[in-house]
């Protein structure tokens, strides 16, 4: 079991990581974690660890994490992984600077907070907190309470169309990693927790420590809450002949190289003519529409991590940053870099 109380990382982070953080913040954030039988046990370790290793790279406690579900004590996830929590009225709900509700199955979360002192605190604290929340399925708990109401949020995408279906005044987005709309946050399925951890992170002591985590946790990159929860290479290799799947990651580990419909097609020793029709067919996109949506989703990602935009046009494939920057605008509306300046 995973005992309660302050947590931190198995692992420091390099000194080279830490930074000076905002003096208002004296004390420790105090960050509740919400657990019930049959979560998923990576909705509550995930954003643990996240959470945990900010406390490393700053080199003090920055968050307390606190586990907690309804009655306390032991709570098994549906992986066989048991959890040791805190009941949840062990801690005041106005001492509570982020709460946020595990996903998982259906049945229990919803019997969990139905009981009405469960439902109140709750409640009580989305009011008084910072920020309140949920990782994947944990959605539908906060959707049960009336705490999504005329709200944008994400969940996992197997679970949109009920979500959608269920609570009509939430607007669901249903390809995000994470939505933010004012203090409610919401993430897709399971890993998206940690995205979304790292960027309450980063807005509360700066991108350089969201970034270090990142790298200890060995993550590739920090992924923003608007990508898509559907890689391009996984759709891809979903719906493609054995043949083509690894042509798929071939192109995602070369998007620096030169890539034509005839050099591909060579590849697969086909025509251009068969290969383009069965590329197509595949990907659901032509070759050129999904090695541009490759190359620019991955210069996002570089250019939130701080890459210089002509590392990062040369790292795509473009030859120059006139070019790169044409594209990058005609995708997402905005310059490269604005998202750079975000970084």
């Amino acid at each position: 079991m995973i005992g309660r109380g302050p947590l931190s990382a198995s692992m420091p982070i390099d000194v080279n990581d830490k930074v000076t953080l905002n003096s208002a913040m004296s004390t420790p954030l105090l960050i509740a974690l919400f657990a019930f039988d049959g979560m998923q046990i990576l909705d509550i370790t995930g954003p643990a660890a996240v959470f945990a290793a900010a406390n490393d790279a700053a080199g003090r406690e920055v968050y307390r994490v606190h586990l907690l579900s309804a009655g306390g004590g032991p709570v098994h996830s549906n992986c066989a992984v048991a959890l040791l929590t805190q009941a949840v009225h062990s801690i005041a709900p106005d001492q509570i600077d982020t709460l946020l509700i595990a996903g998982g199955a259906a049945a229990p979360l919803s019997a969990s907070v139905a009981v009405d002192a469960v439902g109140d605190w709750i409640r009580h604290v989305a009011r008084a907190c910072r920020r309140y929340g949920s990782i994947c399925t944990g959605v539908f708990a906060l959707a049960q309470l009336g705490l999504i109401d005329g709200k944008r949020v994400a969940t996992h995408w197997s679970a949109c169309a009920a979500l959608a279906g269920r609570y009509p005044a939430a607007r669901v987005e249903p390809s995000a990693l994470f939505v933010e709309d004012g203090r409610l946050w919401t993430s897709a399925g399971v890993t998206t927790g940690i995205d979304m951890s790292l960027e309450m992170v980063a807005r509360d002591v700066g991108s350089a420590v969201a970034n270090g985590i990142a790298r200890r946790l060995v993550l590739d990159v920090r992924r923003p809450g608007f990508q898509s929860q559907f890689s391009p290479t996984l759709t891809a290799q979903a719906a493609a002949e054995p043949a083509f799947a690894p042509l798929f990651d071939w192109i995602a580990a070369h998007l620096s190289a030169p890539m034509s419909v005839p050099l591909l097609a060579a590849r697969m020793a086909m025509s251009d003519r068969t290969f383009h029709r069965k590329f197509t067919a595949c990907a659901g996109t032509t070759p050129a529409r999904f090695i541009e949506r490759l190359r620019l989703e991955r210069a996002q990602q570089l250019l939130q991590a701080g890459v210089a935009l002509k590392q990062v046009a040369a790292h795509v494939g473009y030859p120059n940053a006139a070019q790169f920057s044409t594209a990058f605008e005609r995708r997402y509306g905005h310059g490269p870099l604005a998202a750079h300046d975000a970084a």
